[in-house]
């Protein structure tokens, strides 16, 4: 598409947002000295995108949005968009139709010149960070820890505690050079470090060891070794300049990973809960009562929750009872420890080792509170010490709008990725 934008184009930004809770459509002006927006119009439906053969239908989604989008402009006063960012779930494996029919459709609607199309990963990192370096870890259903470096930024080189360095790292290879088009996965790590639940995505209950962060309480939970979060202290005597890049840890669904998330705590829940059913170590007697009120006689479960295509939520709808019991039984406030330790891994394998880094923590299921917060910061702590946590700033259509206004702009720092962020 053509870059060149008027001022007066550049005056509103069009965000939308497309994930599986629904679309929404946010019109804003743009805030020139931040790259950010400010005061948004908004317009929201619960029902999601469509995904046909070619992946998320664009011209289902253009028809709700394009409408929507209209009013907003009226209502705002806009003659033009200075530039539009449609962030998406499954942007990287069903954004075909979006890539090959969203630019000339929004051409042609609003005479928009600049598009950015993001994964909703981005746009939920732009929400929380802006464009500042970090990490941010989403946690709801699932869970994806998502690290970016915008361009030319002082990193300290050096040391193996998952930060970037200016050379590759681990089996994805780290950031690459010329503008972060490569993404690195997980921080070096030895296979000897890992335990079976941790390589499963999954655990079991009864006897644990002493955790270090319980303040030596030992629960009913099976003995395991498990690596604590104590590491060694690593020099980091030099600085460099980092290419800016991303890199993302997690978010391979509730089969394969998602540790630490919503559709995580709930199946432990359940697990411990049967345990107790059973008579088996490591059950939980509250989590059973817990399990009796929210889905009947436990021996149904099984029936009742194998035919679900939405089985990942089912299990994320009983994670706020492991919360609510943790106070009072070991078991379900261990399951909410290790998931700590979980989130805490992602991100320190995706946070960028500079001064000025920041980890923010967004999504549903941090709503959870101290029974989760808590234990998250402690691990955090202990794997980042210096990083600033926080919570996220905004939302995946907050981002949206800040990807767009920084494009308008000619502000976007964010890194360009084939998977995760193109401009057109």
């Amino acid at each position: 598409m053509d870059d060149t934008v008027s001022a007066d184009a550049a005056t509103h930004v069009l965000g939308i947002d497309s994930g599986g809770s629904g679309v929404r459509v946010g019109v804003a002006p743009a805030d020139i000295p931040g790259g950010s927006a400010a005061k948004p119009l908004t317009w929201s439906s619960a029902t999601p995108a469509g995904v046909g053969d070619r992946g998320i239908d664009a011209a289902a989604l253009l028809a709700r949005v394009l409408p929507a989008a209209r009013e907003l402009l009226r209502e705002a006063g806009a003659r033009r968009l200075g530039a539009v960012c449609v962030g998406a779930a499954g942007m990287a494996t069903l954004g075909d139709d979006l890539r090959a029919r969203l630019p000339d459709a929004l051409a042609d609607a609003f005479g928009v010149r600049r598009l950015a199309l993001a994964a909703d990963a981005v746009t939920a990192y732009a929400g929380a960070l802006g464009q500042r370096p970090g990490a941010v870890v989403a946690a709801g259903t699932g869970l994806i820890a998502l690290g970016a470096v915008p361009e030319d930024r002082t990193a300290r080189r050096g040391g193996t505690d998952g930060a970037y360095g200016t050379e590759g790292r681990g089996a994805g290879g780290g950031v690459a050079a010329g503008g972060g088009a490569g993404i690195g996965w997980a921080a070096d790590r030895t296979a000897d470090g890992l335990t079976a639940d941790r390589t499963t995505g999954g655990r079991t209950t009864g006897d644990r060891t002493l955790d270090r962060l319980t303040g030596g309480r030992t629960t009913d939970r099976p003995t395991t070794d498990r690596p604590t979060t104590d590491r060694p202290t690593t020099d980091r005597p030099t600085t460099d300049r980092l290419p800016g890049g991303w890199r993302r840890a997690d978010g391979w669904g509730h089969l394969l990973g998602d540790c630490g998330g919503g559709a995580w705590i709930g199946r432990a829940g359940l697990e411990a809960a049967m345990r107790a059913h059973d008579g088996r170590d490591g059950g939980s007697k509250p989590l059973l009562a817990r399990l009796e009120a929210v889905f009947g006689p436990a021996a149904e479960l099984p029936g009742k929750l194998y035919p679900r295509p939405d089985r990942p939520a089912v299990l994320a709808s009983f994670a706020p009872e492991v919360g609510r019991c943790a106070a009072e039984d070991p078991v379900a406030e261990g399951i909410l420890r290790d998931a700590a330790r979980h989130i805490a891994e992602a991100a320190e394998a995706v946070c960028p080792c500079l001064e000025s880094s920041v980890v923010a923590l967004t999504g549903g299921l941090f709503r959870m509170g101290a029974p989760l917060l808590t234990p998250v910061r402690e691990e955090l702590a202990a794997r980042l010490p210096g990083t600033r946590v926080t919570e996220a700033a905004g939302d995946p259509l907050d981002g949206a709008l800040c990807v767009a206004a920084a494009l308008a702009t000619d502000e976007l720092r964010l890194p360009r990725d084939p998977g995760l962020l193109t401009v057109v």
